[in-house]
C-alpha cells in the first residue's frame, strides 16, 4: 500500500517544479528574510511537529475515556466515513478559518498565511504553528482515525490536499478552463464546488477594492460549498494583481509563527494600521 505521505510529498514536489518551469516559484522581488523563515518555519512545523503530536495524544485521549474503541467504527460503509470526515475536519475547519478572519486574537494565528506578497504551493502551511495544534478539524480526524476511519481518511486526506495545493499554486488550473465555451456548465459547478486557484486568489488578495479580492469570504479549503451555503463565496474568473496585507503595522517572523510564546512576540505590534491621514 502506498504510503499517503509520499503521495502528498509528490504533490508538493510536482506543484513546486510546474511553478519553476513558469518561472512563478522564488518571487526574488516579493521575497525578505522573513518569508524564507515563515515558509520553511511553518512549512516543516506542521508535517514534523505538530501533526504527529496531535494524532497521538487525540488517539490516547479517545482511548482513555473509551477504552477498547480502536477501530470501533472500522466497519461503517466508506461513504458514511467520507461524509463524516468532510463534516468533522473540513466544515470545522471553514469556520475555524472565518473565525480566524473576524477574531482579533485568532487572526493573529493566522497573519502569517496572508502575509507573503505572493501567493504559491510555498504558503499553503505558513500559519502560526498554533493555528494548527489548535485546529478542531485535525483533532477530530484523530479520533476517527483512532476508531478505525485510517483506509478512507487516507483517500479523503489526498483528495483534499491536491485541492488545497492547486488552489494555493501561482499556475492557476482553471484561469483558462473557464473560457472554454463548452466547458462553462462543468466549470460552473466546480467554482461552486471545491476551492479552485481563483476563488482562493481572491481569499488572498492585497487590495479590497480592486473588484477582486474577497479577504473576508472564500473561507474553504477543500469545498467551498460551504461558503456557497453560509453567504460568505464570491466567485471569480479572474486573480488579483497584488498579494499580501492591505494596511496593516510590520511584524517579525517570530512574531508571526510563534505568538504568544514569545517574549519577543508583542501583540500590540501586529494591530492594523491607521489608515493614511488618520491621526
Amino acid at each position: 500500500m502506498i504510503d499517503y505521505r509520499l503521495v502528498i510529498t509528490a504533490m508538493f514536489a510536482g506543484g513546486a517544479l510546474l511553478e519553476l518551469a513558469w518561472g512563478r516559484f522564488l518571487f526574488r522581488e516579493q521575497t525578505t528574510a522573513k518569508d524564507l523563515a515563515l515558509d520553511l518555519g511553518a512549512g516543516l512545523g506542521l508535517p514534523i511537529l505538530v501533526l504527529p503530536v496531535i494524532m497521538t495524544s487525540s488517539a490516547a485521549a479517545t482511548e482513555a475515556i473509551a477504552p477498547g474503541s480502536a477501530n470501533a467504527l472500522a466497519g461503517w460503509p466508506a461513504w458514511a466515513m467520507f461524509v463524516t470526515l468532510l463534516i468533522a475536519d473540513d466544515l470545522t475547519q471553514y469556520w475555524w478559518h472565518r473565525a480566524s478572519h473576524t477574531w482579533p486574537r485568532l487572526n493573529l494565528l493566522h497573519r502569517a498565511h496572508h502575509s507573503a506578497e505572493y501567493l504559491s504551493i510555498r504558503v499553503v502551511y505558513r500559519n502560526n504553528l498554533l493555528y494548527y495544534a489548535m485546529m478542531p478539524g485535525l483533532w477530530l480526524s484523530g479520533v476517527l482515525l483512532h476508531l478505525g476511519f485510517a483506509p478512507v481518511y487516507y483517500v479523503y486526506y489526498i483528495a483534499k490536499m491536491a485541492v488545497i495545493i492547486s488552489a494555493h499554486s501561482s499556475v492557476g488550473w482553471d484561469t483558462k478552463l473557464v473560457k472554454i465555451r463548452w466547458l462553462a456548465p462543468l466549470m460552473w459547478v466546480v467554482a461552486r464546488t471545491i476551492s479552485t486557484p481563483c476563488t482562493h486568489a481572491a481569499h488572498h488578495g492585497k487590495h479590497a477594492a480592486d473588484g477582486v479580492t474577497h479577504y473576508h469570504g472564500n473561507y474553504g479549503n477543500f469545498l467551498l460549498v460551504w461558503d456557497v451555503v453560509f453567504g460568505t463565496a464570491k466567485i471569480n474568473t479572474e486573480r488579483p494583481r497584488e498579494f499580501g496585507l492591505e494596511q496593516v503595522e510590520p511584524a517579525t517572523w517570530v512574531q508571526e509563527l510563534l505568538w504568544p510564546f514569545s517574549r519577543r512576540a508583542q501583540p500590540a505590534a501586529l494591530k492594523p494600521a491607521k489608515p493614511e491621514g488618520e491621526p
